[in-house]
């Protein structure tokens, strides 16, 4: 069995992408459920998807890059941004803020970019209610043993954080029946390829086609009359 990171490119819908919007997929998870791990491989293994990046108050954690997992930056900053309605949504999470920059993901969707937002609950529910049409998606852990022991290992967090999070679980997985989608994470290599599935199924669907291209390149054909 292939590992995630040799598995193939996937091609993006190969019907032309003239007058589609981009879609928006919400990906949310438990802390240490693996959605940035699964998130990371979609967009290398699916063409046409943009990570969108959100904005943090909290420090970053070892290997975390400014531009790259968040953008971090200081409270009084992110409160200015606020003010200046510069969030699609944001929220209070851990002791920390977060926000989703609203001006990069609409320009993506308008470009007809599918775009892939890695969000927590409280978010994501925000966002639900702007974009009806968003795509959501939850990430369950294997078990709460599992996602203990994953959590543990972080050298990051302290014990008080860890308990924290994983009181959290319960009231974060009763949300998951407002999500469109569930994977468990319970092995990197298949639950990456359900969610490529779900990308792929979604790109598929007629409401997300441009429809006029289409009857201009069949429909219209059919009426022609035959050459003598």
């Amino acid at each position: 069995m292939s590992s995630p990171s040799t598995t193939r490119h996937l091609s993006s819908n190969r019907l032309p992408a003239s007058g589609r919007r981009g879609i928006l997929y919400i990906v949310s998870a438990p802390s240490g459920a693996g959605k940035t791990t699964l998130c990371k491989q979609i967009v290398t293994s699916i063409s046409g998807v943009w990570h969108s990046i959100s904005a943090t108050t909290r420090e970053p954690r070892p290997g975390e890059e400014h531009g790259r997992e968040y953008f971090f930056i200081e409270e009084p900053l992110f409160h200015d941004m606020v003010a200046r309605d510069e969030f699609l949504e944001y929220a209070h999470v851990y002791g920390h803020w977060y926000g989703t920059p609203r001006s990069p993901l609409m320009d993506k969707i308008e470009q007809g970019v599918d775009v892939l937002l890695e969000i927590d609950v409280q978010g994501a529910l925000q966002i639900k209610k702007r974009f009806v049409d968003a795509v959501s998606i939850f990430i369950l852990p294997p078990s709460m043993d599992i996602l203990r022991a994953r959590l543990q290992s972080r050298a990051s967090d302290s014990q008080e954080e860890i308990l924290r999070r994983l009181r959290k679980v319960k009231e974060e997985v009763w949300c998951a029946r407002e999500y469109s989608y569930i994977v468990q994470n319970d092995d990197l290599t298949q639950s990456l390829r359900e969610l490529q599935s779900i990308f792929q199924a979604e790109r598929l669907k007629t409401q997300r086609m441009d429809m006029q291209w289409l009857e201009q390149s069949f429909v219209d054909e059919t009426d022609a009359a035959p050459a003598d």
